[in-house]
């Protein structure tokens, strides 16, 4: 009998929703569909702006979750028409919400994670149960709230006979490390992904992203920009660690662009360069024993990218999640009906190890349909 659960992702690239329909009836997961759907612009411009301090911030959030809550329950309920099921036959749905500020131990030595959501609503779109808030218990235990993917990614990809490193390139970087065998899992976030590549197309091309990166590909690399991004404390910083907009965001790159002028294709091509050099510094740093990088998320779709990692860590296969058995774009929705079916039967979501909290937690609250 199927065991089916929808996982919902919008990431910090804040392009849109990926949702799929995932099977544990098997012992392992099994995804019978993915659907897509791009954020309204009024959304998205909504959700960008309430990345930084604003008038009337709360209002205008619990709206924010309203819309975004509806867009969740498009992608849900065409989920379950494209496989013919009556809501009825899901178990739950994981909707991770979209964060929109991120800043764990900070402050009074607790910190947040905020993630706009309303979870109530989308039970009551769909009439199916679901969980949601699954980083605010580990920041609570201490931990960093971020990245909980790295259980997952050990469910699904780990080897025996092989050190395996997972890398998630969305609008953040963020890198699983799983040894051969037995040994302890470590993941956190590298630093920025797709989040200052796509913001600086969209400002001088008027492009969303980097189609499979030809733009970037397309200008040379700037050494002495390069350096200065290259000098941010946050790369230096020993895990856990996490981070998100709220540190590397256009105010960011724009001071370190200084006044100096820059042909637009070559900052492309140094950011891009960015993400490369701090993701393969952080294999080379901590997952040196690993000889195969499984790449997901958009960032897996941009060739140029991809042939930098690939160019930067020579002893190590590169390959994009697909040739894995998942589309790079399903990775992280699946990860989320992961760890709401988790939730359900009260198993710990977090790995300690990774995120810093005192301890495994069961991560998500339960809104019933």
């Amino acid at each position: 009998m199927a065991e089916l659960f929808i996982g919902l992702m919008s990431g910090t690239s804040m392009d849109g929703v990926d949702g799929v329909l995932a099977d544990f009836s098997g012992g392992r997961i099994a995804v019978q569909g993915y659907v897509a759907a791009p954020f309204p612009a009024g959304l998205r411009a909504e959700l960008m702006a309430l990345n930084t301090p604003g008038d009337n911030e709360l209002h205008r959030a619990a709206l924010a979750g309203n819309r975004l809550a509806n867009t969740y329950a498009g992608v849900a309920h065409q989920l379950i028409a494209d496989a013919g099921l009556p809501p009825s036959a899901v178990t739950a749905i994981g909707a991770h919400g979209q964060t929109v500020r991120h800043r764990p131990g900070e402050f009074d030595d607790v910190g947040y994670t905020l993630q706009i959501n309303n979870p109530s609503l989308l039970a009551e779109l769909t009439g199916i149960p679901v969980v949601a808030d699954f980083r605010s218990r580990d920041v609570a235990a201490g931990g960093q709230g971020a990245p909980l993917v790295p259980g997952f990614h050990r469910a699904l990809f780990a080897r025996d006979d092989q050190g395996v490193a997972v890398l998630n390139i969305g609008g953040i970087s963020n890198l699983s490390i799983l040894p051969a065998g037995e040994g302890a899992v470590l993941g956190f976030d590298c630093g920025p992904g797709n989040a200052l590549i796509d913001h600086w197309c969209q400002t001088h091309i008027g492009q969303p992203y980097d189609v499979g990166g030809q733009w970037a590909a397309s200008g040379r690399v700037v050494p002495e920009l390069l350096a200065r991004l290259l000098g941010d404390s946050y790369f230096a910083k020993s895990p856990p660690k996490s981070t998100g907009r709220d540190l590397f965001n256009p105010n960011w790159l724009a001071a370190h662009l200084g006044t100096a002028e820059a042909d637009p294709a070559d900052v492309q091509a140094t950011l891009t360069e960015l993400t490369a050099a701090v993701c393969a510094e952080h294999l080379k740093r901590y997952g040196a024993g690993s000889q195969l990088l499984i790449v997901c998320g958009g960032g897996a779709l941009n060739h140029h990218l991809l042939s930098r990692l690939r160019a930067l860590l020579p002893t190590v296969e590169v390959v994009s999640s697909v040739e894995r058995g998942l589309p790079p774009q399903e990775v992280e929705a699946a990860a989320f009906a992961w760890l709401a079916r988790g939730a359900l039967r009260g198993e710990p979501g977090n790995l300690a190890s990774v995120t810093g909290a005192r301890g495994p937690r069961v991560l998500g609250a339960v809104y019933p349909a």
